[in-house]
């Protein structure tokens, strides 16, 4: 079975790679499983937090296990940096609970993709702290980030 072609693929220039982010944050800000584990090779192999998966079936259980508890979901990425085939990015998200108890959730991933472009290594390391509602920061509709919102740099994260 082959992949379909995921553009931008490797090798990346700086451009692409930011490319890249873009469209990964704007995927999971869709809040679509399905949607979100297309990105990834069938095969892909993550680690987020303290779990681990491996292929698209248990990516897709993974995000939709994350997104029934992290309600009003909302995630910025930024690249950090970027090699031919190895992006690595920062990340900050915001999210409330069934109680109404708000965080933020701050990260680092690391990336590896194949020639397709699809990603086939994924390691997640996050730390979760909790807000108040009057710290939050991202308060666009729920969807893709506007591209006029202060990205990471921006808001001092």
């Amino acid at each position: 079975m082959t992949d379909a072609i995921r553009p931008p693929v490797p090798p990346f220039t700086q451009e692409t790679a930011a490319e890249k982010v873009r469209l990964a944050e704007d995927a999971w800000n869709s809040r679509d499983p399905q949607k979100v584990s297309l990105g990834y090779t069938v095969d892909s192999h993550w680690r987020n937090r303290s779990e681990f998966a491996t292929g698209r079936e248990a990516i897709v259980a993974l995000l939709t296990r994350k997104w029934a508890t992290e309600l009003d979901y909302r995630l910025i990425k930024e690249l950090w940096a970027y090699d031919t085939h190895r992006i690595a990015v920062r990340f900050a998200y915001e999210h409330r609970d069934d109680a109404g108890h708000w965080y933020r959730s701050y990260g680092n991933e690391n990336w590896e993709f194949d020639e397709n472009g699809l990603m086939h290594t994924r390691h997640a390391s996050i730390n979760t702290l909790p807000i108040a509602a009057s710290e939050r920061r991202y308060f666009w509709t729920p969807g893709r980030r506007p591209d006029d919102h202060p990205g990471l740099s921006d808001l001092g994260f």
